[in-house]
């Protein structure tokens, strides 16, 4: 059997394109031949990013990056009939991966979604998952679909629903910098979908990109009264003059699992003084832009200071000292915190 075609002759293919020539596609004649074409996009990575996944479809944990792939008629890919959440990995161990799970079953059931196990068979999975990837520090990532079955809308004629999870090899540090934001114009999703971690990400993905191509790092959403909402995946936190730190009312925005773990904490700087209090509210923009320190909550930050936004600067313009002493709370919290936060990864 001949080899299948070499980079360069793929290139050379996509060269007769550019200039209109006829072009002809590649016919695989075997799944030999496809697998070693997969493997080549992988021969040259130094470093494997995903270092395992697991799939239902399959029954298993797959090693092997080439065939990490999910089915082109799974109604997540057709038709973002799905769901997801995820948990970090630090030191070892898997930080608020409870917490996670019980909103990603939230999520399934707002999406009507069913799961092919139990809660306790998901968790056993993705904690022997983690043991199998051997990532001491990362992401672990995890979907609900309705499924492969077929291309159209309902996914009555889907035999069972199908659950993927990948770990991430990812070294995140602790975020000490300050970032720019801008407002987005990208318009949020309705409280119905916004509540529930769906895989319809393209307005996050469009606010993302809206910023970085205006210089900024990521935008904050308003909601329709005009009132803030929460970042592209992040929520947002303000300190005003008065030390007391503000968030964005959750009734119309995804609720962080980072965000309440650190209003859990945050008492700790109330009775040191360091802070006067905590509240949710509507936040208007005046009030929010006039704050004395901003930032997002999420998982792998867990903090990240924002300094500017609109090009007006937040408070003094640098990264305030109640920031990062809210993100050495979470971060103390992420790498020594409580076993009823952190699970061992028991790896072999």
């Amino acid at each position: 059997m001949e080899n299948s075609s070499s980079a360069s002759d793929l290139k050379s293919d996509a060269l007769k394109v550019g200039n209109g020539s006829e072009f002809k596609v590649h016919v695989f004649s075997s799944s030999s031949e496809l697998i070693e074409k997969l493997h080549e996009k992988w021969s040259s990575v130094k470093k494997q990013p995903y270092p395992a996944m697991y799939s239902s479809i399959f029954g298993g944990i797959i090693l092997d990056p080439a065939m990490m792939v999910i089915p082109i008629d799974d109604h997540m890919v057709h038709r973002g009939h799905g769901v997801f959440d995820t948990a970090v990995i630090v030191d070892g161990y898997l930080y608020e991966l409870d917490v996670h799970l019980d909103r990603f079953l939230r999520s399934a059931s707002k999406a009507k979604i069913s799961s092919p196990f139990p809660r306790s068979a998901l968790r056993s999975i993705l904690v022997q998952l983690s043991a199998a990837s051997q990532c001491k520090k990362g992401t672990l990532r995890y979907w609900l679909s309705t499924g492969p079955g077929d291309f159209l809308l309902s996914p009555t004629a889907c035999p069972t629903s199908a659950f993927y999870a990948v770990v991430i090899d990812d070294d995140f540090p602790q975020c000490k910098e300050g970032v720019k934001v801008i407002t987005s114009t990208v318009p949020m999703k309705s409280p119905e979908f916004a509540t529930m971690k769906n895989v319809n990400y393209l307005p996050n993905v469009l606010a993302k990109m809206e910023a970085e191509e205006q210089g900024a790092s990521a935008s904050i959403w308003l909601d329709e009264e005009g009132y803030i909402a929460e970042g592209p995946n992040v929520n947002v936190a303000f300190i005003n003059h008065d030390k007391e730190l503000l968030l964005p009312s959750f009734d119309k925005i995804l609720t962080g699992c980072t965000v309440k773990r650190l209003m859990e904490l945050v008492p700790k700087l109330v009775d040191q003084g360091r802070l006067k209090g905590m509240r949710t509210a509507n936040l208007t923009v005046e009030e929010a832009k006039g704050a004395a320190e901003m930032m997002f909550v999420g998982s792998t930050l867990p903090i990240l200071p924002i300094i500017m936004w609109d090009e007006q600067p937040i408070g003094n313009g640098k990264v305030g000292e109640l920031t990062m002493e809210l993100s050495n709370l979470l971060w103390e919290d992420m790498v020594a915190g409580p076993e009823t936060q952190r699970i061992p990864v028991p790896y072999v």
